[in-house]
């Protein structure tokens, strides 16, 4: 049933358009004598101009974008690595070590006792 509908569709829209193309031509355009700005600028060298100095601005953007983003990651795979490196070195912490360093309360409480 669908597929019926969607061809009944199809051949309304194609009927349409063979319509539509078969008036366009008895539509007589008016010429147009007189130019505007919009016109002459349009067929100028300008825009060309402005297109060239823009993709010129835009490849240089990008390359120093570029740039920044290739140091941006060399200075986290640096990080990385110092992270890395340091986590090799550590081997563990002990919790004996911990209570024996001063600073931490340990030395008053060996005062406190004597």
């Amino acid at each position: 049933m669908m597929f019926v509908f969607t061809i009944l569709l199809m051949f309304a829209l194609g009927t349409v358009l063979y319509l539509m193309v078969h008036a366009l031509p008895r539509i007589a355009e008016e010429p147009q004598d007189k130019e505007t700005f919009l016109d002459r600028w349009a067929r100028s060298r300008i825009p060309e101009k402005i297109d060239a100095a823009f993709n010129s601005f835009l490849v240089k953007f990008l390359r120093r974008i570029k740039v920044i983003a290739l140091k941006f990651d060399n200075a986290v795979s640096t990080g990385l690595r110092r992270a890395a490196a340091e986590e090799k070195d550590k081997k563990g912490f002990e919790l004996k070590d911990i209570s024996e360093t001063p600073g931490n309360g340990g030395e008053k409480k060996k005062s406190e006792t004597e």
